[in-house]
């Protein structure tokens, strides 16, 4: 009964963490246009406030992570939710745009402490026989995060503000660190006593930080390329040094020795870096050009993870039957194609059609999403769940971040440092233009990367279901 118990609370403050930090991060996208009118911020400045905590989650995910394994992923998981709370609370207050993304970059190291531990610890808590349907439901409150998201933040941008979304976060934050506080029992410190890199993790944070960095200002300075070729050579130097030690923080062995690890996770990066700014892109196009309120900006981006919640737990159960290497490609299309499609997006487009094609951009995500997660997860033993986990993980996030900063570079490249009040409609059209074309090859070479992945099934008997 008190395992029972204790299984109970866990699930519970995992789903209040996973809705917090997913609806957190949609609906802030319907926050922005306001945030920069307020501010009186350019449309580059402004962007970085999604920028920022994407790059600073990226870069401690895979530290964090593994630290969290040598101290205890409950006090990890703790301080994230803590963190996370406080700098949402703090964000309120801030009087430029430039404290606000301080402030994001502050709550994305919050962040990578709460995605690398709390999946590791419901994992924990839960026996195998109840393990699937406990992570069920955590993704699906991720879902929920991602759908209510738009239409609550925007509702609450238009109605309350800004600011509101925020405060919004924090009685969550108080929540969940409740939950921690009391209903977490255990520490869960599967490395105690193995030493932590701290070398590879300073390379590895400083190559991700330089590159993703560096390729965003890449249209603002000169100095930006370099930035990027000193990032890929740190990065480089890091994979050189994990490769040499007994306890690396990631397992890059992995990817020398398993194609279909290697290849998902390319796939997933490459996904992430081609679709996760359509919703930021929209949310400028139906505010700045078409002048559409938060509100019902929110209730038309609604469509793309709406349709995502519903079928990903179909499409899972589907790559159970068939070989996920093509049912996450037939997703990887159906991405390509919407992406195709946006890069004919004018001022007089049709919404009904572009609801469609979000929904296209709905299906080809969940079509990929669960089956690949199946290949990454199913291409390893129990043993290395947990590294599977992480860098999955840290594949979303540099993805993300990936495509923010192409998002941005093009932005500084076709509008500069104007505020999206001031900006040329004809112009930002044009930018989000050639920026869908570029997302497109992207998506086309995830493709490439999601077929070469091999076969997880065992022989044809197995893909067949027979």
């Amino acid at each position: 009964m008190e395992n029972t118990s204790n299984e109970r609370r866990t699930l519970f403050t995992v789903m209040a963490t996973s809705f917090m930090t997913t609806f957190m991060g949609s609906s802030i996208n319907l926050a922005l246009p306001t945030m920069g009118q307020e501010y009186g911020s350019s449309a580059v400045l402004t962007s970085w406030a999604i920028t920022s905590y994407l790059l600073a989650s990226a870069a401690f995910l895979l530290p964090l992570g593994r630290l969290s394994d040598i101290i205890g992923r409950r006090r990890m998981y703790l301080t994230g939710t803590i963190f996370y709370t406080l700098f949402s609370l703090i964000a309120t207050l801030a009087s430029s745009m430039e404290i606000v993304i301080t402030l994001r970059l502050l709550q994305g190291i919050g962040a990578a402490m709460i995605f690398s531990t709390g999946m590791a610890i419901l994992t924990s808590v839960y026996p195998p026989e109840k393990r699937g349907r406990a992570l069920g439901f955590s993704v699906a409150v991720t879902y929920l995060g991602l759908s209510v998201g738009p239409v609550l933040g925007g509702i609450m941008n238009h109605y309350l503000g800004w600011r509101s979304i925020f405060y919004f976060t924090t009685l969550l934050g108080l929540g969940a660190i409740a939950g921690i506080h009391f209903g977490l029992r255990g520490e869960w410190a599967s490395a105690r006593g193995e030493k932590f890199d701290i070398f590879g993790s300073v390379l590895y944070m400083a190559g991700i930080l330089a590159f993703l960095y560096g390729l965003s200002a890449i249209a603002d300075f000169i100095g930006a390329r370099y930035l990027v070729l000193l990032g890929l050579g740190l990065l480089a130097l890091y994979v050189y040094w994990e490769l040499k030690i007994e306890y690396p923080i990631l397992q890059v062995r992995l990817f020398k020795q398993n194609i279909t690890f290697a290849f998902s996770n390319l796939a997933a990066m490459i996904n992430y870096s081609a679709t996760f700014a359509i919703t930021f892109l929209l949310s400028i196009y139906f505010q700045v050009i078409r002048g559409y309120d938060s509100q019902t900006a929110g209730f038309i981006l609604l469509a793309q993870p709406l349709v995502m919640a519903i079928l990903s737990p179909y499409a899972g159960t589907l790559s159970d039957r068939m070989e996920p290497r093509l049912v996450a490609s037939l997703g990887m299309g159906c991405s390509t194609l919407s992406l195709f499609f946006f890069t004919f997006i004018s001022t007089t487009t049709s919404p009904f059609l572009l609801v469609a094609n979000l929904i296209l951009a709905g299906l080809g995500f969940a079509l990929f999403a669960s089956p690949n997660n199946n290949a990454i997860m199913g291409s390893v033993p129990p043993p290395l769940y947990g590294i599977a986990s992480s860098t999955l993980g840290t594949m979303r996030l540099v993805g993300q971040a990936i495509s923010m900063s192409i998002a941005t570079m093009l932005i500084a490249l076709f509008i500069g440092q104007v505020t999206l009040t001031e900006v040329n409609p004809d112009i930002l059209l044009n930018c989000m233009q050639v920026s869908f074309v570029v997302f497109t090859i992207l998506a086309i070479l995830g493709i490439l990367a999601s077929l070469k992945r091999g076969h997880l099934h065992s022989s044809d008997v197995a893909i067949k279901g027979e």
